[in-house]
């Protein structure tokens, strides 16, 4: 039996003449569904599958359909000759397009057999001059697949190998959907080895033994994540590293490789590297180590994984971050995203590089947890959150405990490290940053809002202009609105007179619905008002972005202004100050609240 391993995502180009065998191996290994067919193609737009002139269309319709499955994540199978190089470049450029391996087939039956199963067919009789030239072809340029670009190739070369292969799908290396954790997710250390001692005795991690032979014992059940930049610019990046390569042989904690390590590494393996950024530092504490040591690292940092899906893929962790077209994908393209972001190619006036600000555009579905550019405070953005406050450089070093989302940091000792550019020049939040604007794409056509308790619910395109017209016109500040209350479900209105309810109607409304059981309780006229309310105004720009409204608002359970803007500055100052007076903002650690 001959075994061929496919990546779970990949394109999969069966490549050989008429009369091969390919939709008979298609049929027999794959699903109806995941085969794409440029036969069936070609019917689709003729109602003829051998209308020759209908070829340009139907491979257009073929690209089309497979470049949905390809962007949905899904293995697809392209079932067509494929013998010249020119076809397959195309396919290759589509695998590419979506960052998915492509894979060949490539079924070299002897050319007369082909001739004789093309005989035997009624709907193929187009010479058999056809199928010699495609046999040529497909020799002539065979050996060069893998220049071509093809990751995978197999060969198979008589009926028996057809009949006797066997598919196995192999799981991307950066797909850990299965793996729920939980997770204690680490920013950037940089060589700062005491706070992250520190930082994991907080979390948990009891860490023993010598700084050369650490022993870590994590919480039961709970692993680290680090999330790369290991070393440089701190004092003991050899010590970080030693820690760390100990807690993932062991099973204790996974880890992403930073930009950093990647360059330590490509200088270890002895590749022409600039000693700048503190490498050179890092290098004189090497100098200190073991030699067989730097063979260690340099094996280490090779095996790490540019970023990682996780909790059935509501999780992605990378060093730099990671658009939702690029998660679960495997091209040189990912791995520079996930290890140095999206660049424009310009420099700031600090000389580092200008960055896109691909978080203020993500609407995936997963968090994604990263680090690479130093911030003061870690900030969800978009369901995406940097944690690397810059410990090296006097700031903290935070990990994320997930799924908590709890933040605990370290201060730093000292600033190791003088900041090429200042932290209080980093990314501002979102919503204060100059010209921001709602994207009118997030709230309007069909939206179909998958909650994590009950069923799906649908909101209908014609509901949601209502809803925006209603709340462009009247509403708030929509980045006050951060909560808006759930309301009680009523029963039926009553057929009797003019109650809305009666007692006996509402009991059998709710039996015809299951209830079993009810609580019932005195209804209590008012209405109903969500106030938030901030430390200081200070506090209301940078969480909120809302400049010149004072320290919070009051609002209805719709999003409209609650209170006259004078009686609402005078409730929402006495709130303050009880919530001063009560030791609140201490207590629960907060600068804002939400009063419901």
């Amino acid at each position: 039996m001959s075994t061929i391993t496919l990546p779970e995502l990949s394109l999969v180009v069966l490549v050989g003449p008429s009369g091969a065998g390919k939709s008979s191996f298609a049929r027999r290994h794959f699903a109806p569904t995941e085969v794409l067919s440029s036969d069936f193609c070609r019917a689709l737009v003729s109602d003829d599958e051998n209308d020759q002139s209908a070829t340009a269309d139907a491979f257009d319709v073929l690209f089309h359909i497979a470049g949905k499955r390809l962007a949905a994540g899904r293995l697809t199978v392209v079932d067509a000759t494929s013998v010249r190089p020119e076809d397959r470049k195309r396919l290759v450029g589509l695998a590419r397009e979506y960052h998915v391996l492509p894979v060949a087939i490539v079924l070299d039956i002897p050319e007369k057999v082909c001739q004789q199963r093309n005989a035997e067919r009624a709907d193929r009789q187009f010479g058999p001059h056809v199928v010699r030239q495609q046999c040529q072809m497909l020799h002539r340029s065979m050996r060069g697949l893998s220049r071509e670009g093809f990751r995978h190739v197999t060969v198979l070369r008589s009926v028996e190998e057809v009949d006797r292969a066997c598919i196995v799908r192999q799981r991307l290396w950066n797909d850990r959907r299965d793996d729920s954790g939980p997770f204690d997710i680490i920013g950037d250390v940089h060589g700062c080895r005491d706070e992250l001692l520190s930082l994991l005795e907080i979390l948990g991690y009891r860490v023993s033994g010598s700084r050369e032979a650490p022993q870590v014992v994590p919480p039961t059940g709970r692993r680290a994540l680090f999330l790369g930049d290991l070393v440089d610019r701190g004092p003991d990046s050899p010590g970080v590293l030693r820690l760390v390569m100990h807690m993932v042989a062991e099973g204790s904690a996974l880890c992403v490789p930073g930009n950093h390590d990647v360059k330590l590494m490509r200088r270890l393996q002895g590749k022409q590297v600039k000693l700048s950024h503190g490498l050179a530092e890092t290098m004189d504490q090497m100098a200190k180590e073991p030699a067989e040591f730097a063979d260690e690292v340099a094996r280490f940092i090779d095996s790490l994984i540019s970023h990682y899906v996780l909790d059935g893929g509501a999780l992605v962790v990378a060093h730099a971050g990671l658009k939702q077209s690029l998660q679960g994908r495997t091209s040189a393209a990912v791995r520079a995203f996930a290890l140095y972001g999206e660049t424009s190619g310009e420099t700031d006036e600090y000389g580092l590089p200008v960055r896109y600000d691909w978080a203020a555009d993500y609407r995936g579905r997963a968090i994604v947890v990263y680090g690479h550019t130093p911030v003061p405070d870690a900030e969800w953005i978009n369901g995406t959150i940097c944690i690397d406050t810059g410990c090296v450089f006097g700031g903290r070093l935070t990990a994320l405990r997930y799924p908590e989302r709890e933040l605990v940091s370290v201060p730093a000792t000292r600033e190791y490290y003088p900041p090429q550019r200042p932290l209080v020049a980093a990314v501002p939040p979102a919503s204060t940053r100059d010209g921001f604007v709602f994207d009118i794409d997030d709230v309007l056509g069909k939206r179909v809002i998958k909650p994590r308790i009950g069923h799906s619910v649908t909101l209908r395109e014609e509901n949601a202009c209502a809803a925006f017209e209603v709340m462009s016109r009247f509403a708030i500040d929509p980045r006050w609105l951060v909560y808006l209350p759930p309301t009680m479900s009523p029963p039926a209105t009553s057929e009797e007179g003019d109650w809305l309810e009666r007692p006996e109607e509402a009991f059998a409304y709710f039996r015809k619905d299951g209830v079993t059981r009810l609580v019932c309780q005195q209804k209590h006229m008012g209405s109903r008002a969500i106030v938030v309310v901030c430390r200081n105004e200070a506090v209301a720009r940078q969480r909120f972005g809302i400049v010149g409204e004072g320290q919070g608002v009051i609002y209805t359970r719709t999003g409209r202004r609650f209170l006259a803007a004078d009686d609402e500055a005078v409730m929402l100052d006495r709130l303050q100050r009880a919530i001063e007076r009560a030791g609140l903002w201490d207590a629960l650690n907060t600068q804002w609240l939400l009063l419901d």
